[in-house]
């Protein structure tokens, strides 16, 4: 498919978008850094630095990891990375943790598929979503590996877990009651909550550093399955209070998946970076 990507930003006061590059092939889920100089995103298997300055991008060393899809996560200190990659074994995807500035990747989830969304905010816990006996659910495993712990076990897909900046909360998406919406639960599973009651399909809350947004991507109600998420779709980029209540479109755009998987949120919280797409002839 001949596409064209554009890397943007959106200020989320003013609504303002900035298109700081386009690329003549594909690249999604961008990452914010903490000094809020560069943005991570993956493009053809790799990780790449974007500097926000010059508009330069530069490859990230992942060693063997050379499958990475649009599942990566940074530290809560900005040390490392924790990725997903297509294990050369079975194709199916297991998540990986490296240094920050590259390095060889070293293996946390033995078991696949595994995607990774969420890293705690003291560094201990990976949060994700993996397919265990035909069931996606999200589950939680420690970064040094060990046994992963089931979070979720309701019949229907449950993804995008990411927790809140005070470590009290995962969010996720959920289609227990139909339509995909945004949940929250507490860390440990419990106390799962509907945040989002819209006709419309919601996918991958991310919250703001400030713990006070949520953005979330918004599929039209007939436009997708509601445990799909495909790309080359209109789709809205919306924003909700963190505690709960009415949420407002930020952006409209043709896009859906590698738009926005990953926490995309600058440090200061007061802007979004995105993908968006364009297909050629």
């Amino acid at each position: 498919m001949n596409v064209t990507s554009m890397l943007e930003t959106v200020d989320i006061r003013t609504g303002e978008r900035k298109t700081l590059a386009q690329f003549d092939h594909l690249i999604e889920a961008p990452n914010w850094t903490r000094d809020g100089k560069r943005l991570i995103y993956n493009s053809r298997g790799l990780l790449y630095f974007f500097e926000i300055d010059n508009r330069k991008s530069t490859v990230i060393d992942t060693g063997s990891a050379t499958q990475c899809n649009n599942d990566h996560v940074l530290s809560p200190h900005h040390t490392q990375i924790a990725i997903s990659h297509q294990s050369r074994e079975d194709g199916r995807s297991r998540i990986y943790i490296l240094p920050m500035e590259g390095g060889e990747p070293v293996l946390v989830t033995p078991r696949g598929p595994s995607y990774l969304h969420g890293w705690s905010p003291d560094g201990s816990t990976l949060a994700y979503c993996a397919e265990r006996n035909g069931q996606y659910d999200i589950y939680t495993i420690p970064v040094e590996g060990g046994a992963e712990k089931q979070l979720t076990d309701l019949p229907g897909l449950d993804d995008g877990p990411e927790y809140s900046p005070d470590g009290k909360y995962i969010w996720f998406n959920s289609v227990r009651t139909g339509l995909m919406q945004i949940w929250r639960m507490k860390a440990d599973g419990s106390e799962p909550t509907r945040m989002t009651f819209e006709e419309s399909n919601n996918w991958f809350p991310h919250v703001s550093p400030d713990g006070q947004h949520v953005a979330y991507l918004a599929y039209g109600k007939d436009d997708v399955a509601p445990g799909d998420h495909p790309a080359n779709r209109n789709v809205e980029i919306r924003l909700m209070p963190s505690e709960g209540g009415e949420s407002r479109t930020l952006v409209k755009l043709f896009g859906g998946q590698g738009t926005i998987n990953v926490n995309s949120w600058s440090p200061d919280s007061t802007q979004f970076a995105f993908v968006s797409y364009r297909l050629n002839d």
